[in-house]
């Protein structure tokens, strides 16, 4: 394996991370039909649901009613699942077969492009893993790859998905980040909602961060306000001052470092080249950078300069699992969300960490 510079360390979008190179991320890969990783994002789901809804509606029999698929929550058809109702059981099962038959044909995909070929084990994450349906589907096409001679491994993210990302910013500072400090500031961008939280490194705990943890967060779900971009950001950076102005007040000593997980192809400028789309406004303009925009809002913390690292956000929900992934060397991680984020990790060797 090459080695890699430790300089790299530090800048938007890093190859070069402190405990991984970063082989390869936001992979889109095309056929006739379109993005082959739609056919595993959330809204898939819901198409296979409805279609599996069709036949019992037109007979006035369709168990979910006058619902739209994609208006019936995990939380419902976890509880379906759990029920004695057999034919709207069976809705949700065919839906799930369905979908995991379409994710294990997406992750072969994925495992055939370069960067993915020396894949030991994939993790999963996004909303659609929090629920029952997220975790038979998972299993079900990690049982469909090994069937298919595919020996890889699907596993559930450990962290609550809502907390994966925050906690993976930690992984984006360098080590010296969290000396004197015990509370770093992060944020998680994704296609419907905006989180920001302060996170505990507990390094004194563990130096691998195996022990981070989300002391408090705040949600603001953008979708619904359809907001302007200037004023997300503003919502945003609001959300930061305050959760930074309670961990003060608790007596929090807040790291000069904010870590951002944004979707799309990050810059080492802090632009976003491409993927943004599901974002409030034009987040890809030439003219905006968001790392900036927060510099300016934010321009110190505890009296000193404050530092801005971002990266995609299926990197960085990755970057979480980085200590439970030191049995293998080559990992990707996958993230069932408003789309399909992608990320492919090569862990590095103590002396590439120690910069030999």
């Amino acid at each position: 394996m090459a080695t890699q510079t430790i300089e790299a360390i530090g800048k938007h979008g890093a190859k070069t991370l402190p405990s991984v190179i970063v082989d390869s991320y936001n992979a889109e890969i095309k056929d006739e039909d379109g993005f082959v990783g739609d056919r595993a994002s959330r809204r898939a789901f819901h198409e296979l649901l409805d279609k599996w809804r069709k036949p019992l509606r037109k007979l006035d029999a369709d168990p979910f009613g006058e619902d739209a698929s994609e208006d019936i929550s995990r939380k419902k058809l976890d509880e379906i699942l759990a029920s004695g109702d057999l034919e709207a059981s069976g809705v949700v099962q065919s839906a799930i077969e369905e979908f995991a038959q379409e994710f294990a044909g997406v992750a072969q995909r994925f495992l055939k492009l370069k960067a993915w070929s020396d894949t030991e084990r994939i993790v999963i994450g996004g909303g659609f893993r929090q629920s029952r349906i997220g975790e038979l589907a998972i299993a079900r096409a990690g049982l469909i790859l090994k069937a298919e001679k595919f020996n890889v491994d699907l596993v559930p993210i450990r962290n609550h998905p809502d907390e994966a990302a925050l906690i993976g910013c930690a992984h984006l500072a360098p080590a010296w980040i969290f000396e004197g400090h015990d509370a770093i500031l992060t944020v998680d961008i994704g296609g419907t909602n905006m989180r920001a939280g302060v996170v505990e490194p507990n390094v004194k705990k563990a130096k691998d961060l195996s022990k981070a943890r989300v002391w408090k967060s705040k949600l603001w779900r953008h979708a619904d306000d359809d907001p302007k971009r200037d004023e997300a950001v503003g919502e945003l950076v609001g959300m930061l001052q305050d959760l930074a102005a309670r961990a003060t007040k608790e007596g929090y000593k807040l790291a000069p470092f904010i870590g951002i997980a944004c979707p799309g192809k990050i810059e080492e400028d802090g632009s976003i080249a491409k993927g943004a789309q599901n974002l409030p406004g034009n987040w890809e303009s030439s003219r905006f950078n968001l790392s900036q925009a927060v510099i300016e809002a934010i321009p110190t913390i505890a009296d000193h300069d404050t530092m801005v690292i971002m990266h995609n956000d299926a990197v960085v929900q990755g970057l979480s699992e980085v200590p439970f992934m030191q049995d293998v060397e080559h990992w990707g991680a996958f993230t069932i969300g408003t789309g399909l984020g992608n990320a492919h990790f090569t862990n590095r060797s103590a002396g590439e960490k120690n910069g030999k």
